[in-house]
């Protein structure tokens, strides 16, 4: 193989391998923009480089270094993102024009009941998913005593934050929300998240990281751009070319 051919792969090398290492991967698409923010400060926290970008006016997508792809999942994962939308009692109740059956109408108040409920436990500090299913039978004509409704609470907790101190408030907020739901009918099964990987340092945050990086960078910047030099000279010795220097400092091209 001759020396410029070999040059000039290295060269083509250096910079794949420069291009690699800035390669973006999307984590997720079509995210609200808050759980976007939410998703890369906790990315970020751990040292990874994700980035919010817009898809749409209401849509946004994360997107992280190749390199950290897994990682990345892994953690949102255990921080339960993305989050679910939950459906609010006016977007299960819209008026369509359709007239619905008393059956129908109850279906529908205790699913929106339940997304409403979810949708409060999940905003409480160190839940990571919530979720509520609730019974409520239908009345008996012919017995004067109502069957009482139960409720049963899935929460699922960051690793290592404790809230067994919460869950006579959670089953208090659940009981005020349904209504003839007895207190001891509600369960509260609380269930901790896989542990964290373990984080590092953010970017930025380590200056001495941040300098060694960019000389690496830069280093390899410079090798590429010699390497091309060097190539570039032997090819022009090899034609004979030689740099033959005047009198008066200037240097001329002559062939030998």
């Amino acid at each position: 193989m001759r020396t410029d051919t070999f040059l000039r792969r290295l060269c083509i090398l250096g910079v794949a391998v420069l291009l690699a290492g800035c390669m973006r991967q999307e984590l997720y698409g079509q995210v609200s923009e808050r759980q976007a923010n939410e998703m890369v400060a906790l990315l970020q926290g751990a040292g990874i480089d994700a980035r919010k970008e817009s898809r749409d006016a209401a849509n946004f997508a994360i997107t992280s270094p190749s390199a950290d792809f897994g990682r990345a999942i892994e953690l949102l994962h255990a921080n339960g993102y993305p989050r679910g939308n939950f459906d609010s009692v006016g977007q299960v109740f819209k008026k369509e024009g359709f007239v619905s059956s008393p059956v129908e109408e109850r279906a529908r108040l205790t699913y929106a009941l339940s997304q409403e409920l979810a949708n409060t436990l999940q905003t409480i500090d160190g839940v990571v998913v919530a979720r509520v299913h609730l019974a409520v039978p239908d009345k008996d004509p012919l017995t004067d005593k109502p069957h009482p409704a139960s409720a049963s609470v899935f929460i699922k907790h960051r690793a290592g934050r404790d809230l067994t101190g919460q869950v006579n408030q959670m089953k208090a907020l659940v009981v005020n929300g349904v209504e003839g739901l007895p207190y001891e009918n509600v369960t509260v099964a609380l269930f901790p998240a896989e542990a964290v990987p373990v984080s590092r340092p953010a970017l930025g945050a380590d200056p001495l990281a941040t300098s060694l990086q960019a000389a690496a960078g830069f280093g390899g910047l410079l090798l590429v751009g010699s390497a091309g030099v060097w190539g570039w000279r032997r090819r022009q010795a090899s034609r004979g070319l030689v740099l033959v220097t005047d009198d008066r400092g200037g240097a001329d091209a002559a062939r030998g």
